[in-house]
């Protein structure tokens, strides 16, 4: 299995200098490393010149998932393993990959990944979720079972093949947040699997991270609910989840209301006017699909 390792970077020059260096330690020098810089306007152009690297570039910030669909489409490796400029990984972190993607059925397989949050290091990598009063929820998982609901975009890898016939992460969720947990969702709900591997381990400073760095926390939770929104109404064929979800819509405006949450209504008429867009997207995504949504989330409920 011939792999290719992506590395999306904005404004991270500091972080590839650190980090780069690692990633050269961890691979043979026959896996391909692609870095898309996406409209960088620090000196992360200036030191990609020197590393034995290929560079690809925006003219300006297009937003995570189109960054990384270039990078994708660029790669020769039949598995493309995707890495946040503020990871690295441990030595000989691919070699479980290439057995867990001996199953032709495989999409994609998360990692371990050893995540510094606050001083601590919090295990994540497998993820679990849940529709639950009109909502679909995730969270983090345990890492004592081998699937998971998705594959994080910054630490796993995926089959090439499959990705294409998918279509790859979804425009729609630039700058960022929720576009792995669509394109894993899809998969699963189109018959392919997601693994989740812990002897493949990344380490992840998520506080040094380009979204943290360049955006403020208001706006980072104004995208999140909005594309909470775009995933519900993109994915979502059953239709008792569909009903559900208009009908608790009230109650969750309340709540937020409450709470004093004007992210949680700005995200909401964000999406609402993307909702042309998000129809026409799910109109051609599910006729993919060959599995409910219920069953897709049932082995991961809390």
């Amino acid at each position: 299995m011939k792999f290719s390792i992506v590395i999306p970077n904005y404004n991270g020059a500091e972080l590839l200098r650190k980090n780069l260096p690692k990633v050269f330690k961890a691979v043979d020098s026959n896996v391909e490393i692609i870095v898309v810089d996406d409209g960088s306007s620090d000196s992360s152009l200036d030191y990609l010149k020197t590393q034995p690297v290929k560079v690809l570039k925006n003219k300006k910030n297009m937003g995570f998932s189109s960054a990384v669909n270039k990078g994708v489409s660029s790669a020769k490796g039949d598995v493309v393993f995707l890495l946040n400029s503020d990871s690295f990984p441990e030595k000989d972190f691919l070699k479980p990959l290439d057995e867990d993607f001996k199953d032709p059925l495989v999409f994609a397989v998360g990692c371990l990944d050893k995540s510094l949050e606050e001083g601590k290091i919090i295990l994540r990598g497998r993820g679990i979720g849940e529709w639950r009063r009109g909502l679909f929820v995730h969270s983090r998982g345990e890492i004592d079972k081998k699937n998971t609901l998705w594959a994080s975009g910054g630490s796993s890898a995926f089959r090439k093949s499959i990705w294409q016939k998918l279509g790859g992460l979804n425009p729609i969720y630039n700058p960022f947040y929720w576009e792995d947990i669509d394109l894993s969702y899809r998969a699963l709900k189109s018959g392919y699997k997601v693994l989740f591997e812990e002897r493949s381990v990344i380490y992840h400073n998520h506080s040094q991270g380009a979204v943290k760095k360049n955006y403020s926390e208001h706006r980072i939770r104004r995208i999140a609910y909005r594309n909470q929104f775009i995933f519900i109404w993109e994915n979502t064929t059953d239709f008792f989840l569909q009903i559900k979800h208009i009908f608790f819509l009230p109650y969750h405006f309340l709540k937020a209301l409450l709470r004093l949450d004007l992210d949680f209504f700005i995200g909401f008429i964000e999406a609402f006017i993307l909702l042309p867009r998000i129809i026409n997207s799910s109109f051609k995504i599910q006729k993919k699909f060959t599995v409910s949504d219920r069953k897709v989330t049932e082995p991961f409920r809390k």
